[in-house]
């Protein structure tokens, strides 16, 4: 049994217009309800240099609950929770853009509304010495790292909203 076919669908018990960097918006629902990062899997993703997903390996469609045909072609950003501050994700496209290796922890959002949590490591797809894509693979986070990681990323939230 896949993992998606393991959680029901559940009720939204917030909602909230996100705007990307990109200039697009969405309206997104969302459950406090997590989804544990299963042991032993490792979520593999593959995109554009515009972020648009190429590539979802199956942990990657199980984890998201989106299908496979919903991830290609869709902006990766398509997995951003509310929660996630912008400025989280400043140093990935910054390192990434300018050729070099990134990590970082990322609360992402399901289709479904619940989460999950990753700890994430980016690199840029280098062919003839030009950046072509990048790829992520994300393993299984450390809950003390997150424990450490969410009342930092709620102050920078807090400080985006009060900027806007």
């Amino acid at each position: 049994m896949k993992l998606a076919d393991m959680v029901a669908p559940l009720t939204p018990a917030a909602q909230e217009v996100l705007t990307y960097t990109d200039g697009t918006s969405r309206r997104v629902y969302f459950t406090e309800q997590e989804v544990p990062f299963p042991d032993g899997r490792l979520i593999v993703s593959r995109t554009d240099l515009a972020g648009v997903i190429t590539h979802a390996n199956d942990a990657f469609v199980e984890m998201s609950a989106y299908l496979r045909d919903e991830l290609i072609g869709a902006p990766h950003h398509i997995l951003r929770h509310p929660d996630m501050p912008k400025i989280a994700f400043k140093g990935l496209w910054d390192d990434i853009g300018a050729g070099k290796k990134w990590h970082g922890y990322v609360k992402n959002l399901r289709k479904d509304g619940a989460f999950y949590w990753v700890y994430a490591t980016a690199v840029p797809n280098i062919r003839n010495g030009v950046i072509v894509g990048y790829t992520s693979v994300r393993r299984k986070p450390s809950r003390t790292r997150i424990a450490e990681l969410e009342p930092v990323y709620r102050k920078w939230l807090a400080d985006e909203k009060a900027a806007t």
